[in-house]
């Protein structure tokens, strides 16, 4: 069977669900490739007619936000216990540093965080469980968490699709090069953040060095 007529055999409701279940595991916390899982999806809703691009972006909402609040009602209730348990975990995403930074970012920007970390593909997987941590306000969540979802999960579906029907036909033949595309911004973002948190333990290590040592007390006269 051709690879065309294979696609269009696969069931539509199989992939709004993959999409809304993958999106929402990643953003509970679970290390999955949401960003790639979806740029896939909305490319074969570009090449395929049965798939719906507006169902297939609101599932990939509504799979972003609820497995945010997820998170962070897990966050908030298992607290600091609950980062030592992810770092052995997931010991590559959870790592002390990782989790140093992700606590710089909502420190310095609050709700801002949230929004933004939807973006950056390490921090996306932080941002629930650690605004639940953190003990970050649940409405200023709620509301940086259902706008970051809406404009990244909604704006991704809309530009990949709108790109792959204009180039419907070029699409078909490289399709799997939006897929590399995909693999290395989310590659891109992890080296980001390592880095980042390299800097940031490297600085603190200058800044502890450079710290002047007490003095010793003086012994007192007889």
């Amino acid at each position: 069977m051709h690879i065309e007529e294979w696609l269009e055999t696969v069931p539509a409701v199989s992939v709004y669900l993959l999409v809304g279940i993958v999106i929402g595991l990643e953003s509970l916390g679970i290390p999955l490739p949401g960003e790639i899982v979806l740029v896939s999806a909305t490319l074969l809703a570009a090449s395929q007619d049965h798939i719906n691009p507006y169902i297939l972006g609101t599932c990939a909402v509504a799979g972003a936000v609820i497995g945010d609040s997820i998170g962070y009602l897990i966050g908030r209730k298992g607290g600091q216990p609950l980062l030592a348990w992810l770092g052995r975990k997931f010991p590559k995403h959870f790592s002390a540093d990782h989790v140093a930074t992700a606590e710089r970012s909502f420190q310095k920007w609050g709700m801002w965080a949230v929004f933004v970390g939807r973006f950056i593909a390490l921090l996306r997987i932080f941002a629930g469980p650690l605004a639940g941590v953190l003990r970050m306000p649940y409405w200023k969540f709620l509301i940086a968490n259902v706008l970051g979802g809406i404009v990244w999960a909604g704006g991704t579906t809309a530009v990949i699709y709108s790109l792959g029907k204009v180039a419907e036909d070029w699409l078909k033949r490289f399709s799997w090069l939006g897929l590399v595309l995909a693999l290395l911004f989310g590659l891109g973002s992890m080296l980001v953040m390592k880095w980042r948190s390299k800097k940031a333990k490297a600085a603190a290590v200058t800044t502890a060095d450079a710290e002047p040592a007490e003095p010793e007390p003086v012994p007192a006269g007889d």
